[in-house]
C-alpha cells in the first residue's frame, strides 16, 4: 500500500486564540498520531497507517478530517491528499476553503496532475529560476520533466537540478515529522488599501523587522530563520521561508533576510493587501553566536539599536523608530500608504 499524506489549510479568524493550533493538533491526533503542525493555520497528516483501523479510504477520511474541524472548532478548511508531501501541498494550494483534492496514487493521476502546472508551483522554483527556465522554453512541469537531469544540473547547478528533476516527476521523500516545531513569532500590517508600491512594501518589511526583533530583544530570543507571507488583492498568497545565516535578534540583520526572501518573490506591479514576517525557530539568545568580522561598521546599527532599546523602554516605543518609517508615518493621514492595521501574535510550534 502506498503512501497517503493531507495537507490541510484552515481558514483561521482575524484574531485567532494563541492555544488554537495546539487544540488542533490534539483534535488531529485523535485520526493519526503522525501530525506536523507547520503553520498556524497549516498541518500535515500521514493517513497511511490510519486507513485500516477507520476502514476508509483516503477520500472518506480526508472528509472525516474537515468535518471534525468544523464542527469542534467552526474552521473551513482546503485540504489536499496525495502520495507525497509536495503533491499533496500543490494539491492545496489549489482548493477552495470547504473542498479537497485527492490525487490518486498511480503513475497516471499524478502525471496528469503535475505536467500542465506552472513550473513555478514546484517547491524551490522562485522567480529567477522560473526566469532561466523560461528563457529555455521550459515553462510548464511537464516541459521540464521531457529534460535529462543532465540538462537541468547544468541550467540550475547539480544539487538544484537534480531536486527539480524528481519534483518534475512528482518524487518527493520528506516525511510527517511531527515532532512540535520550535516556537515563531509573527507580526502583519494591512494597507489601507490594496498597494502597488515597491518602496511602500520594503518600508513595512523594515516596520515589521523592527517590531520583532524588539519582541525577541525584550523575550531573551533569536530566530533561526523568517518567513513573510504576502497577500494579494484576489486573497491569494504567497508564503517563503529563509534560513538565517545565523541565529539573530537584530533588527538589521531581520530586515535584510525579509528584503531578501521579498526580492525573491520578484513581484511586479502586484497589489498588495498585507505583508507579514514571522521569526521561526525561536531559542534562547544565550545560544547565540556571531560570526567574525573584519568591518567595524557592521556593528555600529547594533550599538544604535542598544541605546535604542533602553530609550523606548522609558519613553515608550513611538520615541525611536527607523528613519525611514519616518516618511510613511507622515504621510499615513494623506496617502494611506502606511499599514493602518497592525496585528501581532506569537505562535507556539
Amino acid at each position: 500500500m502506498g503512501r497517503h499524506i493531507l495537507h490541510l489549510r484552515f481558514d483561521l479568524p482575524a484574531e485567532p486564540d494563541a492555544d488554537l493550533p495546539e487544540r488542533l493538533r490534539r483534535l488531529l491526533e485523535n485520526i493519526t498520531p503522525r501530525v506536523q503542525m507547520i503553520e498556524p493555520d497549516m498541518a500535515v497528516l500521514d493517513l497511511t497507517g490510519a486507513l485500516p483501523y477507520w476502514k476508509r479510504d483516503a477520500r472518506a477520511l480526508t472528509e472525516v478530517v474537515q468535518l471534525r474541524t468544523l464542527a469542534h472548532f467552526g474552521l473551513h478548511s482546503s485540504a489536499g491528499c496525495a502520495g507525497n508531501r509536495m503533491l499533496a501541498a500543490m494539491a492545496c494550494v489549489l482548493t477552495p476553503p470547504g473542498r479537497h483534492t485527492v490525487i490518486d496514487d498511480s503513475p497516471e493521476a499524478v502525471t496528469a496532475f503535475l505536467r500542465p502546472r506552472p513550473v513555478r508551483e514546484l517547491p524551490g522554483v522562485g522567480a529567477k529560476t522560473a526566469a532561466t527556465l523560461g528563457e529555455y522554453g521550459l515553462h510548464t512541469v511537464g516541459d521540464v520533466a521531457d529534460i535529462p537531469q543532465p540538462t537541468l544540473q547544468r541550467l540550475l547547478g547539480a544539487r538544484a537540478g537534480r531536486a527539480l528533476h524528481e519534483h518534475a516527476h512528482g518524487r518527493d521523500t520528506t516525511v510527517v515529522d511531527p515532532t512540535p516545531a520550535p516556537a515563531s513569532l509573527g507580526t502583519e500590517r494591512r494597507f489601507l488599501r490594496d498597494e502597488l508600491d515597491p518602496a511602500a512594501h520594503r518600508r513595512v518589511l523594515l516596520a515589521l523587522a523592527d517590531d520583532l526583533g524588539a519582541r525577541l530583544r525584550a523575550s531573551g530570543q533569536i530566530a533561526t530563520g523568517v518567513t513573510c507571507t504576502v497577500r494579494y488583492a484576489d486573497l491569494n498568497a504567497t508564503r517563503r521561508s529563509r534560513t538565517l545565516p545565523e541565529a539573530t535578534q537584530h533588527t538589521v540583520l531581520l530586515a535584510r533576510a525579509a528584503y531578501a526572501v521579498y526580492d525573491s518573490l520578484g513581484l511586479q506591479r502586484a497589489r498588495v493587501r498585507s505583508i507579514a514576517l514571522r521569526a521561526d525557530g525561536l531559542r534562547p539568545a544565550d545560544r547565540a553566536t556571531r560570526q567574525l568580522t573584519l568591518d567595524a561598521g557592521d556593528d555600529k546599527p547594533l550599538a544604535i539599536e542598544a541605546v535604542a532599546d533602553r530609550a523606548r523602554a522609558r519613553y515608550g516605543r513611538q520615541v525611536l523608530y527607523p528613519a525611514a518609517l519616518a516618511i510613511s508615518a507622515r504621510s499615513r493621514p494623506s496617502q494611506g500608504r502606511a499599514a493602518e492595521q497592525d496585528r501581532s501574535r506569537s505562535t507556539p510550534g
